[in-house]
């Protein structure tokens, strides 16, 4: 009984570790800063966070099954290029134009998927390959970027839901925890997600125990490009622009949250709940360094890249520790 609790505990060293990261970035922002020590700084974090905590769920999937998805800040920029094309140029209605950039998104990343599986191709070639197609899709549509005037889409970049305390949170942040709560039941909960730790784990195992590989495989690809198709809607909503240059290394972003939230690399161990931990430790940078009002914006990478350091390094020794 101790042993397994022992392995347990040792299993989640890294999503406490985040945990306690998140609560003493905090607790030093709140006695350093006035006006830091607020419901509503923590809730700002999920507003303007929305979108990359929905693309770094889905990138949980795939670095969760062992593979890795480098397409998805290009496929975020393609689906805001695509709804302010439409919307503007051609006057659709919201209503047409977000299930058709879902689908969009859930395409492309099952066709990578599919590219992967069929001709074992590495994910890091194909998921580049991807990058650089969706983003040359993006200049097909405009070279400059393109302004949404539609009163559906200011309606929901303004939209605010009230709070008790007098704070409010966005729409978009909601559907932010929504996505997050069906990930959660989907991982933790449903044949689906065990084969998802199960292929991360080892995928020779994966296919001796009858467990179907191609399809989980193919289908968390999938599931990213939704969730990036997905997380580019959001970020149309909160920038009311189409732009090819959006979300340039949104998908070093993400790969950054879900590592420093707890999920291996390698595959096989993860937590969406701790993605969310990490995607709330990255905004919370930027809100200190904000706060601190004279270091450069780029502190907040040298910060992000020095904890992405610790936390592969922290993820190898409890790797080692676990094969002693």
């Amino acid at each position: 009984m101790n042993a397994t609790l022992t392995r347990r505990l040792r299993e989640h060293i890294p999503l406490l570790v985040t945990a306690l990261l998140l609560v003493t970035m905090f607790s030093v922002g709140s006695v350093s800063y006035e006006g830091f020590f607020s419901g509503q700084v923590l809730l700002n974090l999920l507003i303007d966070n929305a979108f990359l905590l929905v693309v770094a769920v889905g990138m949980t999937f795939v670095i969760l099954a062992g593979g890795i998805d480098l397409s998805v800040g290009a496929v975020v920029a393609l689906s805001t290029m695509v709804s302010a094309s439409l919307v503007e140029h051609h006057h659709w209605p919201i209503f047409a134009v977000v299930p058709l950039v879902l689908a969009i998104g859930a395409a492309a990343g099952w066709v990578m998927g599919w590219v992967i599986h069929t001709f074992e191709i590495q994910p890091f070639i194909v998921t580049l390959a991807g990058m650089f197609l969706a983003r040359g899709l993006c200049y097909t549509i405009s070279v400059e970027s393109i302004s949404i005037t539609d009163s559906s889409y200011t309606t929901m970049a303004q939209a605010r839901i009230p709070l008790p305390g007098g704070m409010f949170v966005s729409p978009s942040a909601v559907i932010a925890l929504l996505v997050v709560a069906a990930a959660f039941v989907l991982l933790h909960h449903t044949r689906l997600g065990r084969n998802v730790h199960a292929l991360g784990g080892s995928e020779q195992s994966a296919l001796l125990m009858g467990l179907p590989v191609a399809r989980t495989k193919i289908g968390v690809y999938a599931v990213s490009g939704f969730c990036s198709a997905l997380g580019g809607v959001l970020l149309t909503f909160y920038m009311l622009s189409g732009y090819g240059l959006h979300a340039v290394g949104l998908e070093l972003d993400a790969i950054a949250a879900v590592v420093i939230g707890g999920t291996l690399l390698t595959g096989g161990t993860g937590y969406v709940l701790g993605t969310v931990l990490g995607v709330l430790v990255l905004g919370l940078i930027q809100t200190v360094i904000s706060f601190q009002g004279t270091l450069s914006s780029w502190w907040t990478r040298i910060v992000i890249g020095a904890l992405l350091f610790v936390f592969i390094v922290l993820q190898r020794l409890i790797a080692l520790r676990r094969r002693s």
